[in-house]
């Protein structure tokens, strides 16, 4: 049996797909940089060994897999080489894995963690699903027939893929370091339209999408009539949303989601389109739906007297809005809190105002350094540059937390791709 070593363990997919392989009876470590992050703590959980960057972490007989962020001349990959290894980089070795099942992409320019987690939760509750989420989250569940995977769009990697359905949440311009322009985000899209064998499942209320082309049907879902797949009678409950579900003019059911904004409506009309088009149990996916308790990142929730703190990865302005409304319909009574670390240097160059305008939206603003990358450790704006774009905005660090115990009735959002986490530990420790 092969050894994986995993070159960057801890990046989200990467740790994803190191719980796979574990949970399948694989023999599983990685390496990494020493900074602590959130993947890493279900890996330990399960024993996996997570070492720092060295050369001598490479061994003979080893199968070595290695994160997209790492070049070529990483000290790991250049002594896998020549010690004559098999090196695949992640987006690879995922698209040969997906072909043991029946697979389905999720991938979008946002909402695509939360989707993938909401579609690996609701097809268990009726067929084994393996998954693979952008949380850090996987699982291999033996005897599997099917298999939900993230499919990021950076650098096209998800044209390594060729799965039997794709969900398409969204086409929007991000990663401003690698795409030059809505237009070549849409057309990576557009090539990996043609890579689904089965069937594609695109958010029809999002402009961006309406000229997708594909050699498989296209099933359009949304709030909108002209959608193939609609959800009608969208109301805000005490715990949740409910909603009716019509394809093709036929109503389907009426379900409810616990969680809270349009977003979430439409990640879940996504997820039972697919589940549709494979005749599963609707009855059972209601239940599950009704059940989930989100991912890692997503609206994760803790409470401190009348405070709600709420830890969540948006780290673009299309996120942050969803995010701020979701928090809104949740708690319409609570002053709305936002403490928002921007990740990377060109991302937050290439969306400056759009950053502003988003985040005005909150009753208050804070803000953290800006985050780098390990493509992208530095740039020439600074987080004042937002600042002053943001009436009020104040700058917070894990050394100036005590400022957010003013806001006594409120839901404070930690927002960022980075590490914000610690402002939050901070403030925790705090209070």
């Amino acid at each position: 049996m092969t050894l994986y070593h995993f070159v960057g363990i801890k990046g989200s997919g990467m740790s994803a797909l190191a719980h796979i392989l574990f949970d399948m009876g694989e023999q599983v470590q990685g390496s990494d940089i020493e900074k602590e992050f959130f993947t890493e703590i279900g890996l330990r959980d399960k024993g996996i060994t997570i070492l720092p960057f060295n050369a001598d972490n490479i061994k003979e007989g080893m199968t070595v897999i290695a994160g997209n962020a790492f070049p070529d001349d990483h000290v790991e990959i250049v002594r896998a080489k020549a010690l004559g290894l098999e090196v695949i980089r992640y987006h690879k070795f995922l698209g040969d894995f997906m072909s043991r099942y029946i697979s389905v992409a999720v991938t979008g320019a946002h909402g695509k963690t939360s989707t993938t987690g909401l579609l690996s939760h609701v097809m268990n509750g009726d067929k084994k699903t393996s998954f693979l989420i952008g949380d850090g989250t996987g699982m291999g569940m033996p005897g599997s027939e099917y298999f939900a995977f993230e499919a990021c769009e950076y650098r096209r990697h998800f044209l390594s893929y060729s799965p039997d359905y794709a969900i398409i949440t969204n086409v929007d311009f991000d990663h401003p370091d690698y795409f030059k322009s809505l237009e070549d985000v849409f057309s990576a899209f557009q090539e990996m339209s043609y890579k689904v064998k089965k069937a594609i499942v695109a958010c029809g209320d999002d402009e961006n999408l309406k000229e997708l082309k594909a050699d498989v049907p296209i099933y359009y879902y949304g709030l909108g009539e002209h959608n193939k797949v609609t959800a009608k009678n969208v109301e805000s409950v005490d715990n949740g949303t409910t909603f009716d579900v019509y394809i093709d003019g036929k109503f389907i059911d009426h379900f409810k989601t616990p969680m809270f904004g349009n977003h979430q409506v439409l990640n879940a009309l996504a997820v039972i389109t697919i589940c549709y088009l494979e005749d599963l149990d609707m009855a059972a996916i209601k239940d599950a739906l009704a059940t989930f308790g989100g991912v890692k990142r997503r609206f994760s929730e803790k409470k401190f007297g009348a405070q709600i703190l709420i830890d969540d990865y948006a780290h673009h302005p299309t996120e942050i809005k969803a995010t701020l409304e979701s928090a809104s319909k949740k708690y319409p009574n609570k002053e709305i809190v936002a403490v928002f670390q921007p990740h990377t240097f060109s991302r937050t160059s290439a969306f400056l105002q759009e950053f502003a305008d988003s985040l005005k939206v909150a009753d208050k603003t804070y803000l953290c350094d800006i985050f780098g990358s390990a493509r992208e450790s530095s740039g020439e704006l600074t987080i004042k540059d937002l600042q002053t774009l943001i009436p009020n905005a104040e700058l917070i660090s894990e050394e100036t937390v005590s400022q957010l115990k003013t806001h006594e009735n409120s839901v404070i959002i930690f927002m960022g791709a980075g590490d914000i986490q610690k402002v939050q530990k901070s403030y925790e420790n705090l209070i």
